[in-house]
């Protein structure tokens, strides 16, 4: 008989290779529009105006002040 406990092994550990890839692809790609929905979030609790930036994870919060005081 054969012993196929380290053949198991690999298996197991070529199926955690191949989710942490597809895991850390997809948190790279989604990563900016998450902080561009969290800050969204963020300058609406703290009464800031939300500004988009030009690529995702680029947005920020500005004060609403300022703009009332140029004009």
């Amino acid at each position: 008989m054969i012993d196929n406990r380290g053949q198991a092994l690999v298996e197991y550990v070529l199926i955690i290779a191949i989710i942490s890839v597809i895991t850390i692809t997809l948190v790279s790609y989604f990563g900016g529009y998450l902080k561009d929905s969290v800050t969204k979030t963020a300058c609406s609790l703290v009464d800031q105006e939300y500004v988009k930036g030009k690529k995702p994870g680029d947005a920020y919060c500005k004060d609403k002040e300022i703009e009332e005081m140029q004009s």
